[in-house]
């Protein structure tokens, strides 16, 4: 069994102001791609990717997220990471 098929997406579901999100590593994950081309292409499309579909975590959020996740993939962070976590909404 590969790693999609193990994944149920609504655990990568999270709440953060008030809307329902998933971070830019599990969509990663899901799409078999680096989180970096993730970023990479809201970075190079700056107009298909508006504030209200995607945004990156302020410190504050993605410490009370980390809070509450215990096995995904956020936590195996696998050095770290150097910049809070963008997350994607479901529009």
């Amino acid at each position: 069994m590969n790693e999609i098929e193990e994944v149920k997406i609504e655990n990568l579901i999270y709440e953060v102001r008030g809307k329902q999100v998933m971070l830019d590593s599990d969509l990663a994950i899901l799409y078999q791609v680096e989180t970096k081309r993730i970023n990479e292409a809201v970075k190079n499309n700056p107009l298909k990717f508006p504030e209200r579909f995607s945004f990156v975590m302020s410190d504050q959020e993605t410490l009370n997220l980390r809070s509450k996740i215990s096995t995904s993939s956020f936590k195996k962070n696998y050095g770290g990471r150097r910049y809070n976590p963008r997350v994607f909404t479901e529009e």
